[in-house]
């Protein structure tokens, strides 16, 4: 069938399948692209985050006002602006007022707003409450000014804006995260300072590189006190590229010999690395930890306590074991997918970015200044007229009093416009008063002035770069904070071997005739006294370390290694060797050791030839042993 439309007699439109399916695809997929789950450059919201925050302006909810109940937010976005679902509404209004999940919150919420280890916990919209957060200025301030492009609702009744004027990055200062079709965006937050002096440096010097913008950036700068462990070059990297990830890892401190996790992290809930620590130690992996609590409470969001079995285990060893086995060491992917000014989805690092923004925020600037310079050009030619009607105030009045059309009298005796002689008619008498001309031409002179200074600023590009710079320190001096991920080189975490794991304790493995073992504690275990199965008996011995190997040898010249601390017990008869080894035909094991890896041994065969081999070279991870 041909791709071409094709209409029937009763006007139905008949397509092929395959083009429908193509066509719509396409549509939906351009759809949640640009629609749904990336952010814009400009002011780094997605479409329901921008429609929450406008509602919420639209409805009186500044930083200063009373908070009204979530519902009632909520139902104006679906209502007007956004018509989708309600939980998924909600949820994108409570994401913006959980401190723990944006680094600059733009929703200041009232009640049950979540926790960290449960960012889902949150009460029902019925019963949060919430206004805007002081941070929101900044997205907000400068709406209504002319600065940005508005558009119709989904049915036409009302206007919303295509995006916010952002007096900041905010794409960069709180990052985001979304899955559309084909492709996806991950962008962590970053700190409102380093970003702000970032642009300063890039305004003020044009030409300067990303290493030069790296100086004031140092990385991103998560709503956590955890450690960002990746490397410079790394990040580096991630930022030319605008793809790559960012490893965090948990602080810790000593308290009277235990371990405390005073910070986790983002996104890392406390609940859930203190299960996996306690899986470990159920499955009795984990025996260097004796103990685990979890002490957080309102003051101390985040204390995990872990408490060693002895003072003799190393920290610092069992820390890197957890970071390398838990969530205590996370990564983040980085994929910095954004809606550019031209209405384009793509990848751009963070020189493109910051550059991009800077656009943005200079045109709006322009589009502002200009908005105002027509405001007060238009208040000016009225201010002209009124007092032209001032210098011949008994002729306007005598004017008015007789003629016919007095303002088209107005407009041919004084040379006055249209709005200048309905700005005169529309004047109360009373404002013709002396004190009144005075007000005007002090007004008048203030106009100019700022007409002036207007002017200037908007016919020098030098200016226009100096008054964004200057509104970008004063927003940075008003908002800015610490940094408060620390960036540190640290190694990288490995997990302990098993032996490592094992706490080391003096052991004898005993080995019998038949070639079944055990392990008793201590080295004064004697084997000859120990109960044997019926027509079996007691071998040899040999002392050592839990966290050791005990080799076994055969009659055939080969060796065998088992952990120690994995043999039975000697309270019981112990287990064949011939279940976890495999040993050749007709081969016995006759001799048992727990080598140290350095030391030197002296083997000899019945035929009376012997040889020197090091304690490492007798293990084997092999059940069919190696040949010595």
């Amino acid at each position: 069938m041909s791709d071409s439309l094709d209409l029937s007699m009763e006007g139905v439109e008949r397509r092929s399948l395959s083009s429908f399916t193509e066509e719509a695809y396409l549509n939906y997929s351009m759809y949640v692209i640009m629609d749904r789950a990336l952010p814009h450059i400009g002011d780094g919201l997605k479409p329901v985050q921008r429609r929450i925050v406008y509602a919420m302006s639209e409805l009186g909810l500044s930083a200063g006002s009373k908070p009204k109940k979530s519902a009632r937010t909520v139902g104006d976005v679906l209502g007007k602006y956004h018509p989708h679902g309600d939980s998924a509404c909600y949820e994108a209004m409570v994401l913006m007022a959980q401190p723990f999940s944006y680094r600059y919150p733009l929703v200041d919420g009232q009640g049950n707003w979540g926790a960290p280890d449960d960012p889902k916990s949150f009460a029902a919209m019925r019963y949060t409450e919430a206004r805007l957060s002081r941070y929101s200025e900044v997205l907000l301030s400068e709406l209504g000014q002319g600065t940005v492009d508005w558009q119709p609702n989904f049915d036409g009744t009302l206007d919303e804006p295509v995006v916010l004027p952002a007096r900041l990055p905010n794409l960069l200062l709180n990052g985001t995260t979304g899955i559309a079709v084909g492709m996806a965006t991950d962008i962590p937050p970053h700190n409102l300072r380093e970003v702000a002096a970032a642009c300063v440096r890039l305004l003020d010097d044009p030409g300067a590189g990303l290493d030069e913008l790296m100086e004031h950036i140092q990385g991103p700068d998560f709503p956590t006190e955890a450690e960002i462990i990746t490397p410079r070059s790394e990040l580096l990297n991630l930022y030319a590229t605008g793809r790559g990830s960012v490893r965090c890892r948990a602080v810790w401190t000593r308290e009277d010999g235990d371990i405390v996790i005073t910070a986790l992290p983002h996104q890392v809930s406390g609940a859930k690395v203190l299960e996996q620590i306690a899986a470990q130690m159920q499955a009795k992996k984990l025996p260097l930890v004796a103990d685990l609590r979890d002490e957080s409470d309102h003051e101390n969001p985040t204390r995990i306590v872990i408490v060693p079995r002895s003072n003799r285990v190393d920290a610092e060893e069992l820390m890197q074991h957890l970071f390398a086995t838990t969530d205590l060491e996370n990564s983040y992917r980085v994929n910095m997918n954004v809606i550019g000014t031209d209405g384009r989805p793509a990848v751009k690092g963070l020189h493109a970015m910051i550059s991009e923004w800077l656009g943005f925020r200079i045109t709006t600037v322009r589009r502002r200044l200009q908005f105002r310079l027509d405001k007060v050009l238009a208040r000016l030619h009225l201010l002209d007229g009124l007092l032209i009607a001032f210098l011949n105030l008994d002729e306007v009045i005598e004017i008015i009093r007789t003629e016919d059309d007095p303002k088209a009298v107005l407009m041919a005796r004084f040379g006055l416009t249209e709005l200048q002689a309905d700005y005169i008619l529309d004047t109360r008498l009373r404002q013709l008063a002396r004190l009144e001309e005075m007000k005007i031409r002090g007004e008048q002179d203030a106009l100019a002035k700022e007409r002036d200074q207007l002017q200037k600023t908007l016919g020098s590009e030098k200016l226009l770069r100096k008054q964004v710079r200057n509104e970008l320190v004063a927003d940075a001096e008003t908002y800015g904070d610490e940094r408060r991920s620390p960036l540190v080189e640290r190694e990288e975490a490995k997990a302990l071997s098993e032996n490592d794991l094992v706490p080391s304790e003096p052991v004898t493995v005993v080995l019998s005739e038949r070639g079944w073992a055990r392990c008793a504690k201590g080295h004064d275990a004697d084997g000859a006294g120990m109960s044997y199965r019926a027509g079996d008996s007691f071998l040899t011995q040999a002392s050592g370390r839990s966290n050791q190997q005990a080799v076994f040898l055969d009659s055939s010249g080969r060796s065998y290694s088992l952990a120690a601390h994995s043999l039975p017990s000697a309270r019981g008869q112990g287990e064949p060797l011939t279940g976890r080894l495999s040993p050749p035909p007709g081969a016995e094991f006759v001799s048992v050791l727990l080598p140290d890896d350095e030391q030197l041994y002296l083997l000899a065969s019945d035929a009376g030839y012997g040889f020197v081999v090091q304690g490492a070279d007798l293990q084997s991870r092999n059940k069919n042993g190696k040949a010595l």
